[in-house]
This record gives C-alpha cells, sequence and structure tokens, in this order.
C-alpha cells in the first residue's frame, strides 16, 4: 500500500458509500445494518479524560514533562537499552501511571457498546493502559499494538512473572527480578520499548481492516509506522470516520472520509446521539464507574485534584534522583561548577541563559553520571549505547 494524498477532498466530489460528509451519515450508514465489521484505531487522545497525559503533545505531552527528568533525552525512560542500564526511572514513572489509578472514559465505553451490540470486528489501540479491558471490551477484540501492563515478563529468558508481584513491584517502586534463580534477569512489563519489535499479534491482523466496513479513528497522530498505515487498508468506497483534535495521516482526502476535530469525547457523544445511544452510553460509563468506586478503585478527579501534572513530575524527579544514587561529593561538584558561571543580566533584567546553561550543565553532569559504568562493566555498557530519538520508528509511546 502506497502512502495516500494529504489534499482534502474536492468538496464536489460526491461520497461513494455515504448521503454525505457528516457524522449524522455515518450514524445513518450504522443504523442500516451497513456496518457490521467496524475496526477501531485508538491512540493516547481517547485517554487524556482519564487524566493519563499524552506523550506527544508539545508543552503538556509526557515527554515534554519528562524533560524535567535527569534522562539523557525524555524517550530514554522507554528505552530497553537505558532500561538494562538503569530500570529505576521506568518504575519510578510505572508508579504514577499505572492502569490501577485510572478509569474508563467514555470513548472506552463506546467501544465497549459497539463490542455489545456485535459490531466491533477488532479495535487496534496504541496504549499500553488497558482502559480498553477495565471499560470491558473483550480481550479477544483487542490489539495492543505497543503492548500493555496487562502482563510481565523477563527481558532476558522471557519466562512470565507473576502480576500479583508486579503489582507490588510497581506500588514499591522497586525493580522487580526473574523468579528463576539462575536468571534473576530484569523483569519489565509487556511494554513495546524502543529497540523492540510490535508483538507478532500486530503484525498477524495488520491487514485485517482491508475487510471492515467502517473505520473509526479516535485520539491518534498517526505519526509512527507501521501503526499509521491501518487505516490507508481500509478499501476505497468504506467510511472512515476521524474523531481527533486535528486532522492526521491521509484521513480526508477521500469520498466516504468524515472529519469530526476536537475532544474524543465530545466526539464519541455526538455520534452516540446521532446512532440514539447517548442515553445508553452515558448508563454504561455510569454503571462501571459507580462499580469501580464499590470496588475501591482508582478515582480519576482524585489524581487531578491531589496535585498538579508539574507536581507529579517533580516528585518523580525526587525519586529518581534517589533512584540514582547520586552521592553527596557529586552534587556538591556540580553545585561548584554552577556557582562558578557568572552572568550580566540583560537589559530587561532577564538571566535566562544563565539559567539556561546551568541547567543544561547540571543535566550534563548528571546524565554523565547515571551512565558512567563500572569498570568490571564497561563491555556491557558498550553493548547497550543509548540510541537518539531519531532512529526509534516501531514504538509511538
Amino acid at each position: 500500500m502506497g502512502q495516500e494524498s494529504s489534499m482534502l477532498v474536492d468538496e464536489s466530489t460526491p461520497p461513494r458509500s455515504l448521503a454525505d460528509r457528516t457524522v449524522e451519515s455515518v450514524a445513518s450508514y450504522i443504523k442500516e445494518g451497513r456496518a457490521k465489521r467496524i475496526v477501531l484505531m485508538t491512540g493516547a487522545g481517547i485517554s487524556t479524560a482519564a487524566g493519563i497525559p499524552d506523550f506527544r503533545s508539545p508543552g503538556t505531552g509526557l515527554y515534554a514533562n519528562l524533560a524535567k527528568l535527569d534522562l539523557p533525552y525524555p524517550e530514554a525512560v522507554f528505552d530497553i537499552s537505558f532500561f538494562r542500564s538503569n530500570p529505576l526511572p521506568f518504575y519510578t514513572l510505572a508508579h504514577e501511571l499505572h492502569p490501577s489509578r485510572f478509569k474508563p472514559t467514555v470513548s472506552h465505553h463506546f467501544i465497549r457498546l459497539l463490542a455489545d451490540k456485535g459490531l466491533l470486528l477488532k479495535l487496534f489501540t496504541q496504549n499500553i493502559d488497558c482502559l480498553e479491558r477495565a471499560a470491558g471490551v473483550p480481550c479477544d477484540k483487542i490489539i495492543e499494538a505497543h503492548g500493555s501492563f496487562a502482563r510481565q515478563r523477563c527481558i532476558d529468558c522471557k519466562g512470565e512473572y507473576p502480576s500479583d508481584l508486579m503489582k507490588q513491584a510497581i506500588s514499591k517502586r522497586e525493580v522487580p527480578r526473574c523468579t528463576r534463580t539462575e536468571c534473576n534477569g530484569l523483569v519489565k512489563p509487556d511494554i513495546v520499548f524502543f529497540g523492540e519489535a510490535l508483538p507478532n499479534i500486530f503484525h498477524q491482523n495488520r491487514m485485517l481492516p482491508s475487510s471492515a466496513d467502517l473505520a473509526i479513528i479516535m485520539g491518534t497522530s498517526l505519526a509512527v509506522q507501521p501503526f499509521a498505515s491501518l487505516p490507508v487498508y481500509c478499501p476505497e468506497g468504506v467510511p472512515r470516520l476521524l474523531l481527533n483534535l486535528e486532522r492526521v495521516g491521509g484521513l480526508g482526502s477521500r469520498p466516504d472520509d468524515v472529519l469530526l476535530l476536537g475532544d474524543c469525547d465530545e466526539g464519541v457523544r455526538t455520534l452516540a446521539r446521532a446512532l440514539g445511544w447517548l442515553e445508553e452510553l452515558e448508563a454504561l460509563a455510569k454503571g462501571q464507574s459507580s462499580k469501580q468506586d464499590d470496588d475501591g478503585k482508582s478515582d480519576n478527579s482524585r489524581l487531578l485534584l491531589d496535585s498538579t501534572l508539574d507536581d507529579e513530575i517533580a516528585k518523580i524527579t525526587e525519586e529518581v534522583d534517589d533512584s540514582l544514587h547520586i552521592s553527596s561529593e557529586f552534587q556538591s561538584s556540580i553545585q561548584s561548577d554552577l556557582s562558578s558561571i557568572r552572568f550580566a543580566p540583560t537589559k530587561s533584567g532577564s538571566s535566562s541563559t544563565a539559567k539556561s546553561l546551568q541547567n543544561q550543565l547540571s543535566v550534563d553532569r548528571l546524565a554523565n553520571h547515571a551512565e558512567q559504568p563500572d569498570k568490571a562493566n564497561r563491555q556491557s555498557s558498550q553493548e547497550t549505547t543509548l540510541k537518539t530519538p531519531d532512529e526509534h520508528s516501531e514504538c509511538d509511546k
């Protein structure tokens, strides 16, 4: 399959399958029984309402905020080479992002509703948060393209690791080790890190959109292959509905593409209203929410009200510093270097340049300190040299 045109379809071009390029027309298409094999493709945008930040939004995404941590670069927290040399930052972050702390959104419940009505062929998701499962979407309907927290295993012997022990380790910000004494390798959730291949189940089902009669794409930037190519496999004439903050990929270039740009949950409600499913959807979401509260599970508002994301990142930063075991002597050395830097303020009184250089010196020194191998491990360190973010193409974390 080649790349699609990025040009919007001419307004004068009539649709082949829909009455017109509106959400109401998509709803009619479904109600008429013409959509019985619906494929969904989702990204982090459907989970932001749960309190989970997306990864790539400038200034507010997780990567932007992780820049405040003392990492070689923000994506290193999901880099398999960095994880092998220092898994503590990942488990510090995993404590804050574990699925047990969040609830499904209206968008997740809409997917469940499609499954309940027998209309869902398959859900392809880039998300690792398991909220589709929590909403009640059958596991056999889900393709977690980038893995998830649902399972975990040793990265060396590939042996499975008990879920209860993993939950304990994450709650304590500890690094779990393989239960096989002869191995003792590092354990991580089955999340696809940079430097790892996507799961076989994704490749086995990658062509499934070619048999769909409707595709709904929600909350994804479609920025990284091979996930980004999934909508292309839908045949011409098969409607594709985009519920997203912005237009992405080649969506909007075909006569039967419908774009509803804005918040994912609001877009889902608009579609549900047109289908006559809104009350059913809201009842499903409310019922699941009440059940989770009764079971003592997470409350999104608790995380959002307890502290801002900046507060969370600041807390994680302190914990990562502790995890890295930076000595007081090394910290004193950094402070000495910083105090020796003197910059005259600009005419406006700003000393941002000085602060920027000071911060960069601090980050560079900390990163070098954290990556300094023991003599006995120098060869191992050379074998796990970190890649730059530009080299990562398999995972849209």
